[in-house]
This record gives structure tokens, sequence and C-alpha cells, in this order.
């Protein structure tokens, strides 16, 4: 029990300091457990994989923006072990299916109406993006999104694409 509880505050003050900077030191991306469009959607499931952890909501400008730079880094890395997880976080399923109706999304989306994933991972701007390392740790946090983060945020992806290439030869 005492084991557990240090191992969630010392993973709390990594990810308050790694989300708070920027993105200083990996650490372990918390468990989360959802509800999907089709399925139930739990990160561990994706381990050994890389994913883009996305936090979006139907009103905001800059998800519009993003939701089509993700659905073209799903399509050019998918086959290479790269997932896209969009955790809305809208009140209500209906705000949400309205924007996926315009914006159609070809990654997985999961629902957290009550936001406490968003709280969890310290969300405190929209969007809000973690990359998850194949061992499931946290090795870069980007809020918001701008044209400028487009290319970065691409070479993040490759670079850890390259480094588990690399890794399971």
């Amino acid at each position: 029990m005492l084991s557990s509880l240090v191992r969630i505050i010392l993973t709390v003050l990594a990810l308050y300091g790694l989300f708070g900077s920027g993105n200083a030191v990996a650490a372990p991306a918390p468990e989360f457990q959802l509800e999907g469009q089709q399925k139930l959607i739990k990160l561990s499931d994706y381990r050994g994989q890389i994913v883009y952890l996305d936090f979006w909501a139907s009103w905001c400008q800059p998800c519009r923006k993003s939701f089509t730079w993700m659905n073209k880094m799903q399509s050019l890395y998918g086959e290479e072990g790269f997932k896209i997880i969009a955790i809305n976080l809208d009140d209500s399923r209906q705000k949400a299916d309205r924007f996926l109706r315009k914006i159609p999304a070809n990654f997985t989306v999961a629902f957290d109406p009550r936001g406490n994933t968003a709280e969890t991972y310290n969300v405190k701007a929209m969007p809000s993006s973690y990359l998850i390392d194949k061992q499931g740790n946290v090795v870069h946090a980007n809020l918001g999104f701008r044209s400028k983060d487009e290319e970065k945020l691409e070479a993040k992806i490759r670079q850890l694409i390259r480094q588990a290439t690399v890794a399971s030869r």
C-alpha cells in the first residue's frame, strides 16, 4: 500500500514538472479507461506502440486544425506502430458527435465528460497533447496547437519511430 502511494505521489510530481514546463524528463503516462466510439479505450492496451494522446473539445477552434493534422499523421505513421487517441472533454456526447460529423477522425476517439483524465494529465490548454513512447512514458507535452507546431511534432514522432526501430533490431 505504501509503495503504491509513494509511486503515485512520485508520478504526480514528475507529471506536474513535465507538463508544467513543456517536456523536461520522461514520466510514466497515467493509465485511463474511457468509453470510446465502439469500445472501451484503455491506455495500457496501447503499450508497445507510440501514442499521441490529444485532449480536445467541440468548441475549440484550434482543435479543427489539429484534427486535420492528426488524420494525416495517423495515415502516414499508423503502420509503423503510431496510434492517436483523442479524448473529448465536452460535457455531452452529442456535442462531440456533431463535431465529428463535420470533421471525422481517422483515429481512436474516447470520451471523458467529467474531465478526470484531463485533470490527471494536468491539461491547461485546448487542445493539449502528450507523446507517449513504447514503454508508456510521456516524452513530450504540447499545449495548444499552432501551424508552427506541426513540423516539430512530426519530427518528434519520426524520432520515436526511428528509436523504436533501432531498439527492436
